[in-house]
């Protein structure tokens, strides 16, 4: 079922969403050669704490951790590591924020110092295709438009779009109905109405879009070790169409 929420729930959301992307504007200064992604979840999690919030992950099935951190051909999921992070490499923090009972979801790829020139096009068509996606999240249009925008460019540009893993609804839960596939067909899926908040993730891949998941059960993979990127949004369909809820 899906949940309809109130101009004041997606306020209350909008609160959760605002310290979220701050704290991806803090990360954003700190992810460099030689720092760990495990001290980028410490961060995040003092961050949290003292902006009233916390990280709905820990302890979500046994998650240990205040983030994702998934660095190059790891697609989702990935473990918060101690081992630093080296120039070149890219890396996605993916976090959820509560604040008094309300959730807001974000990931974010990022460059650790001098990337490559497909590493840096690969970023760069990902945070194009959420938006692009995020354009046809309007009311009236249906889940297939969002997934036939991200994946019609992402494919026109090289790369392609993981199949495993979508976006979801999300309220007071972390995954609420529907789901948000970023491929498909236009004019297909269920129709967009009015107080819908969901999130669009696009994970786009170097080579095949196929994924493995190692022997931990959570970190998934590119199958051919290519490289791959996300980035995401919650987003509140309104009259006056998307409002990214996750952005300053």
């Amino acid at each position: 079922m899906i949940i309809i929420k109130s101009k004041q729930e997606i306020a209350q959301m909008r609160e959760a969403g605002l310290i979220l992307a701050r704290c991806h504007q803090e990360i954003a200064k700190r992810i460099k050669p030689g720092v760990t992604s495990w001290e980028i979840d410490q961060f995040v999690e003092k961050f949290l704490q003292e902006n009233g919030a916390t990280p709905e992950q820990k302890g979500f099935h046994g998650y240990e951790y205040a983030t994702c951190a998934s660095v190059n051909d790891v697609i989702c999921h990935g473990f918060p590591k101690k081992e630093p992070l080296r120039d070149g490499d890219i890396v996605t923090i993916d976090m959820v924020v509560n604040l008094d009972g309300w959730l807001a979801d974000s990931a974010w790829s990022y460059k650790v110092g001098n990337v490559s020139a497909t590493a840096d096009k690969l970023l760069r068509v990902t945070k194009e295709s959420l938006m692009r996606g995020i354009e046809q999240a309007r009311i009236g249009n249906r889940m297939g438009d969002v997934g036939y925008a991200i994946q019609s460019y992402a494919e026109s540009e090289g790369f392609s779009v993981v199949r495993d893993f979508v976006g979801h609804g999300i309220g007071q839960s972390m995954h609420e109905e529907p789901q948000v596939p970023h491929y498909g067909h236009q004019g297909k899926g269920i129709r967009f109405t009015e107080g819908m908040v969901i999130t669009i993730e696009p994970m786009i891949n170097e080579f095949a879009y196929q994924s493995k998941t190692d022997p931990d059960g959570w970190t998934a993979r590119t199958l051919d070790g290519g490289l791959s990127a996300q980035y995401e949004h919650t987003i509140a369909i309104t009259s006056e169409g998307p409002i990214i809820l996750t952005q300053l």
